[in-house]
C-alpha cells in the first residue's frame, strides 16, 4: 500500500513556490534601470541591493502571514527560531552581482527544513523562464518536467561547475585549485549562483560542482533538488556539506571529486 502524501510538506511547497514566485516576479520587474549597491557584506565586491532587501521583505511578509509560527533564516539578516519545528532558509537573491550587472544567471531560492532537515526546495530563476523545486522523497522537477542528473561520464569527461568568495586571499586560493582542477576534466563553468549550479547538476547540465564558503542559504533548497534528482551532495570525506566545502555530482563522480579535492586542500584558506 502506497504511503499518503504528508500534507505539510505539501502545504510548505506550495508555499514555498508562491512566495519564490512573487519575490521573482519583483526582481524581474521591479529592477531600477540606475540599481546600486546599498551596502556591503564580506569584502567591497560583495554586494547588497535595494532589490535583495526588498525580496526578502516581500518573502518574510508572507511567509508570516502564512505560517507565523515557524522559524527563518535569511541572508539579508532575517532571523527567529519559531516554535513549529520548521524553519525557512531563504537567499532572496542568488547572484546578486550578476543581477546588479543585467547578466540573467540569478534566481530566488527558498527551502523549508523540519527538525533541521531541507523537506521541500524551489529555487525560481526568472530570466531562465525556469522554478526548480522538490519534495523529501517525491524528485525534482523544472515545472512539470521530472530531473535527473546526467549519467556519469569519465572523469576526464566531467564538466564542473564551481564558484568563487569575495574575500581576496580566498579567492586567491580558489584560483589555484580550479588551475590544478581544469586539466584533469573537460572544462570548468563558473556561473555565479550557487542555487543555480546545483540545480544544473539536478538537470544534467553539469556533471558536477564544488565550491568553498557557501552558506546554508545558498545550498539548502538547491541541494535538496540535485539530491531528489539522483546527485550525492556532501563535502569533506565523511562529512556534509558546509562552509569548508560543498559538493554535489552525479554518483560515480562524487568520490572521485571529492578525493581530488581533499589531495588538493580545497577547503583551506
Amino acid at each position: 500500500m502506497t504511503e499518503a502524501p504528508d500534507p505539510l510538506l505539501t502545504e510548505l511547497h506550495e508555499i514555498a513556490l508562491e512566495a519564490a514566485r512573487r519575490a521573482g516576479a519583483l526582481l524581474r520587474d521591479g529592477r531600477p534601470d540606475d540599481l546600486a549597491v546599498a551596502k556591503t557584506k564580506t569584502s567591497p565586491i560583495d554586494v547588497v541591493t535595494e532589490m535583495d532587501i526588498a525580496a526578502e521583505k516581500l518573502i518574510t511578509g508572507f511567509l508570516a502571514e502564512r505560517r507565523p509560527q515557524d522559524g527563518l533564516l535569511g541572508e539579508e539578516g532575517a532571523a527567529s527560531p519559531g516554535t513549529s519545528g520548521v524553519r525557512w532558509v531563504i537567499d532572496p537573491l542568488d547572484g546578486t552581482v550578476n543581477y546588479l550587472y543585467g547578466l540573467p544567471t540569478w534566481g530566488v531560492s527558498i527551502a523549508a527544513e523540519r527538525d533541521g532537515e531541507a523537506v521541500v526546495g524551489v529555487v525560481e530563476a526568472p530570466l531562465r523562464g525556469e522554478t526548480y523545486h522538490a519534495v523529501l522523497g517525491r524528485g525534482a522537477y523544472a515545472g512539470d518536467r521530472r530531473l535527473a542528473v546526467r549519467p556519469s561520464p569519465a572523469f576526464d569527461l566531467a564538466l564542473v561547475g564551481t564558484g568563487f568568495a569575495y574575500i581576496q586571499t580566498r579567492r586567491a586560493q580558489q584560483a589555484e585549485v580550479a588551475r590544478r582542477v581544469i586539466p584533469r576534466v573537460r572544462d570548468i563553468r563558473r556561473a555565479g549562483s550557487a542555487a543555480l549550479d546545483l540545480c544544473d547538476v539536478a538537470a544534467g547540465r553539469l556533471d558536477a560542482y564544488y565550491e568553498r564558503g557557501l552558506n546554508p542559504w545558498d545550498l539548502a533548497a538547491g541541494g535538496l533538488i540535485a539530491r531528489e534528482a539522483g546527485a550525492l551532495t556532501g563535502g569533506r570525506p565523511g562529512e556534509p556539506a558546509s562552509g569548508d566545502l560543498a559538493l554535489a555530482a552525479s554518483p560515480g563522480l562524487f568520490a572521485p571529486l571529492q578525493e581530488l579535492l581533499e589531495e588538493l586542500g580545497a577547503w583551506h584558506d
